[in-house]
């Protein structure tokens, strides 16, 4: 029986998110919080040549420089068209410091590294990929039927621009010529436009900016598998539509607008299944569990019985645990987008053909994934090695951070991500409590994010409840807990202070959003000081200018 394919669109003021569900399971979830730049291309200039390392470091205008090996360096890419290399050219006879090249990023920075850039720049379309630097012609592998392969090949050959290639698209399958040369030409159009803007830039200059996540669904995902483009903003369901009737206008029923007072992902009992995967055990439904455990460079994911004991002979249950494992862990590597080495501790089996059974099981699992993987056979000690191909960070680095409690062998909520979570409880809360005030006692950290720059953020969460709101900073509070409740539950009065008073306090931190300025607390009241960024932890006097809900204004007093 075919499974129901959704994509569930949450736009919130601070981030977007976008969940893949296949049934009601959740399989890939997408985060963006800045435009990302996975895509982007830039006017670069060569900061340093390493011969030892066949690779360049590129200046592209980020913080730090961009890594492009000399196997990424192609004829025709430069920016000097005149200078032509050959592909078996060392990097010292490819490129020169100080010489501007133009990049595209393949792998975001991550950690202490910088992007991964290549000058193989590529476009995707809805049923192409462009390659300007390139004259090949190819089929997407996905696309199983050697006839359909063979019409789609036949198009691209025919429409190919002169010195550029093509690579034909999944969502190509069963659509007409017509189709596939206007995305051609949407795309020559758009390389053209790159030319022009890579010739009046002053190197290192960003010349195309990829799109942003919502328009990546609707070009990369949104196909004749998926049943429902579900998306909770007017706005951005308006600009979907649109996409839709320009790239596959036969699909523009399936996308649909959600305004339902629970929250989308809550609804869809995403939340949930979000949370299940920053954890670092996954229980199985036959009671075996995994253990999947992040390194920076390796993953270890552990297959356990637990509470599954079979109902035959042991090398049977050990089979069955082992084949519901790798099903799981296909989802879970999809899920969490872990990257780079894994290594899958099975339990050990000694028949050669269940291991065989095993390995084609977990194959073809991996099958549904778009992000490529290599697999190893299952070795004398239970395990397989394998590879990942990874772009950016994993789901747990992307919303967690260090445990400050831990030390950092562990992760908690961020603040940042905390603070959208409490967003969205105040959403809740409005339908659930008539009155017309909430106070949120939050860490500090987290009431810092919430409160947002000069209070933009809770004024913008505030207008789209309609209700007041105060917002409180308490240090005996966990990063990951956070209390509300209608402000007529309140004993104790709400403001501590008035303007006009003057006081002694503590230069708490600097302010994330103006480093010139210093932030105070007072019996939970954050204080904006103006001028204390460099007074962080020394005693000092000030005078209240400003009151409002959630945070008060200060200046120094001499």
């Amino acid at each position: 029986m075919p499974t129901k394919k959704r994509i569930i669109a949450n736009i919130d003021q601070c981030e977007t998110r976008i969940g893949i569900m296949d049934d009601e399971r959740l399989v890939e979830i997408y985060v963006e919080r800045e435009e990302r730049n996975i895509g982007s291309i830039y006017k670069g200039k060569v900061a340093n040549v390493l011969p030892g390392m066949a690779a360049a470091f590129v200046d592209i205008g980020l913080e730090r420089n961009a890594f492009l090996y000399v196997g990424d360096v192609i004829p025709g890419t430069l920016i000097d068209e005149e200078e032509i290399i050959s592909p078996e050219a060392s990097i010292s006879e490819a490129l020169k410091v100080g010489q501007e090249v133009k990049v595209q990023i393949t792998k975001s920075p991550i950690g202490t590294k910088g992007a991964r850039v290549t000058t193989r720049i590529s476009l995707p379309g809805r049923y192409l990929v462009l390659m300007p630097s390139s004259d090949m012609v190819g089929v997407s592998r996905r696309l199983s039927d050697e006839g359909e392969r063979e019409r789609l090949r036949h198009i691209a050959e025919k429409i190919r621009p002169k010195d550029m290639g093509i690579i034909v698209r999944t969502a190509a399958e069963g659509r007409s010529e017509k189709d596939i040369a206007r995305d051609l030409n949407f795309l020559t159009s758009l390389w053209k436009r790159i030319g022009e803007s890579a010739r009046k830039a002053t190197a290192p200059a960003l010349i195309h900016k990829e799109y942003g996540l919502v328009f990546r669904m609707v070009r990369d995902v949104f196909a004749a598998d998926i049943s429902e483009f579900i998306i909770d903003s007017l706005p951005e369901y308006e600009k979907v539509l649109d996409l839709v009737g320009l790239l596959s206008p036969r699909y523009k029923n399936r996308v649909k607008l959600y305004d339902g007072k629970i929250p989308i992902f809550s609804h869809y009992g995403l939340e949930e299944q979000i949370d299940e995967a920053l954890k670092r055990k996954v229980w199985l439904k036959s009671g075996g569990y995994l253990i999947i455990e992040e390194a920076e460079a390796l993953t270890i994911i552990d297959v356990n019985t637990g509470r599954y004991v079979g109902t035959r002979d042991l090398a049977h249950t050990i089979l069955t645990n082992n084949l519901e494992a790798v099903k799981e862990i296909a989802r879970q590597l999809r899920l969490r987008d872990i990257g780079g080495i894994i290594v899958i501790d099975l339990i050990d089996m000694d028949n050669e053909s269940h291991r065989d059974k095993v390995i084609r099981v977990f194959e073809k699992a991996l099958s549904e994934d778009k992000t490529k993987s290599s697999i190893s056979s299952i070795s004398k000690l239970g395990l397989i090695e394998m590879t990942r191909k990874r772009v950016s960070k994993s789901l747990p680095a992307l919303l967690c951070v260090p445990c400050p409690l831990c030390h950092g062998h562990g992760h908690i909520i961020s603040a940042e991500t905390m603070s959208v979570r409490i967003e969205r409880e105040m959403r809740k809360a409005s339908i659930e409590y008539e009155s017309g005030r909430l106070v949120v006692r939050a860490h500090p950290q987290v009431a810092v994010n919430l409160i947002g720059a000069d209070g933009e953020r809770i004024d913008g969460i505030e207008k789209y409840i309609g209700k007041e709101v105060y917002v409180r900073g308490d240090q005996r509070l966990h990063p990951e807990v956070f209390k509300m409740e209608p402000e007529s539950h309140v004993r104790e009065g709400l403001f501590p202070l008035a303007v006009g008073d003057s006081l002694a306090v503590i230069i708490d931190s600097v302010n994330p959003f103006c480093v010139d300025d210093g932030l105070a607390w007072f019996r939970g009241m954050m204080i904006e000081v103006d001028k204390a960024g460099k007074r962080v932890g020394e005693d000092v006097r000030i005078y209240i200018r400003q009151l409002e809900r959630s945070f008060a204004r200060a200046d120094i007093t001499k």
